[in-house]
């Protein structure tokens, strides 16, 4: 073992304890560079696996947060009991509840949506729209093609035309219906696909039905005169008002029914990666070691000594394998954004940090055993060990 190579440093003032514990330390992971690199990569697929999955799971959810807002409007007026999930109710409400809102005071313009969930390879939600209402805020800026020319057309936004490699006149399927692009968009305006509210109303059986209204209102100040206003109105009192401020801050893990059941599950997973990894391989640096240590507790060594050095290599290796995992993961991130074009993954700071101290807490955990056992060695019996 290299510590024999240091073992007067046992006897060096404080001032010199460190430095040479520490050239002990890089010179023990040295010597054993493949063990060494195997606890890197392990720890650097722990923080990855966290990164990677937690920033699609965060990406999707932001990504969906910011083309809601994207549409442009104030409020949205929804059925009863719908969930927070744009895109998970049915068709329930008439058509004509739209004319009743745009009569309400403060409304300025009301656009209806029919979505509906599809699997085409990946699911996905159909917006079933009228051009000349939606969206409302910018209307849309066309990157080639343009609106609506019949009632088999589609319009798709630029990450899906990329992703797809689709242009103004190609044909996609969706809903068992063949339909022809006729314009490219820009994307952040809801959804990704947008068909007419008629066809798609055929479709699925829908006719005069939507999934909700987006509201713009002459002042977002104005919403809660608004909402009085609709409470009011005969036959209105029954149906969900959202302001748009408010479901975003309604969309958020903690709201989300299984979101942050998965993070967690995520996290365990990763940590018992790290875990098992650093036990192994500090276990059997242990065993390997047990004649060295016994050199250095014959030489004066204390228990705490034996736990520091053993320790410190681990906190090490979590160093060296979380700067490996995020650097991974940021180029994964990349990689995924490149490969899939309508995928989000939102790797932020803040699960930097906490991905780094659950990957350094769970190496040290991991080394514990290993290290108090590697302490409690008698220097006799480890002197005789062969």
């Amino acid at each position: 073992m290299v510590e024999t190579q240091h073992a007067a440093s046992l006897s060096l003032p404080d001032a010199n304890y460190n430095a040479v514990m520490n050239k002990m330390i890089v010179s023990n992971l040295v010597h054993r560079p493949i063990r060494s690199l195997i606890s890197i990569f392990a720890i650097a697929m722990e923080v990855t696996l966290i990164l990677v999955l937690v920033g699609i799971c965060f990406g999707i959810l932001n990504d969906s947060k910011t083309r809601q807002q994207g549409i442009g409007g104030d409020a949205m007026v929804r059925p009863p009991g719908s969930s927070n999930l744009i895109g998970l109710s049915s068709a329930p409400m008439p058509i004509k509840v739209g004319q009743i809102l745009e009569r309400l005071p403060h409304v300025k313009a009301v656009a209806p949506v029919l979505m509906q969930a599809a699997t085409g390879g990946t699911l996905e939600t159909i917006y079933g729209i009228d051009v000349a209402d939606y969206p409302l805020g910018a209307p849309f800026h066309y990157l080639s093609g343009g609106p609506f020319q019949g009632s088999d057309d589609m319009i798709v936004d630029d990450l899906f035309a990329e992703s797809a490699h689709k242009k103004p006149g190609d044909t996609v399927e969706a809903l068992n219906h063949t339909f022809h692009i006729s314009g490219v968009v820009e994307h952040g305006a809801g959804g990704r696909k947008f068909v007419p509210i008629t066809t798609l109303q055929d479709l699925i059986g829908a006719q005069n039905k939507a999934t909700m209204f987006y509201v713009k209102l002459d002042d977002p100040k104005n919403y809660a005169a608004f909402r009085e206003a609709v409470l009011k109105t005969p036959g209105m009192g029954q149906y969900n008002l959202t302001s748009m401020q408010e479901w975003l801050s309604l969309v958020t893990p903690e709201r989300l029914p299984g979101f942050s059941i998965a993070i967690n599950v995520i996290i365990g997973v990763g940590v018992c990666i790290g875990f098992i990894v650093i036990f192994q391989s500090m276990y059997t640096a242990v065993m390997e070691r047990t004649r060295e240590i016994g050199i250095l507790k014959s030489l004066g060594a204390s228990k705490a000594y034996i736990v520091n050095v053993i320790l410190r290599e681990t906190v090490v290796l979590a160093l060296a394998g979380i700067i490996v995992g995020i650097l991974i993961s940021l180029i994964t991130g990349v990689a995924l954004r490149s490969r899939f074009r309508t995928l989000t993954v939102d790797i932020q700071n803040a699960w930097i940090l906490q991905a780094s101290i659950i990957a350094i807490v769970g190496a040290i955990i991991g080394a514990l055993y290993p290290a108090f056992k590697a302490a409690q060695k008698d220097p006799v019996d480890a002197l005789a060990y062969e």
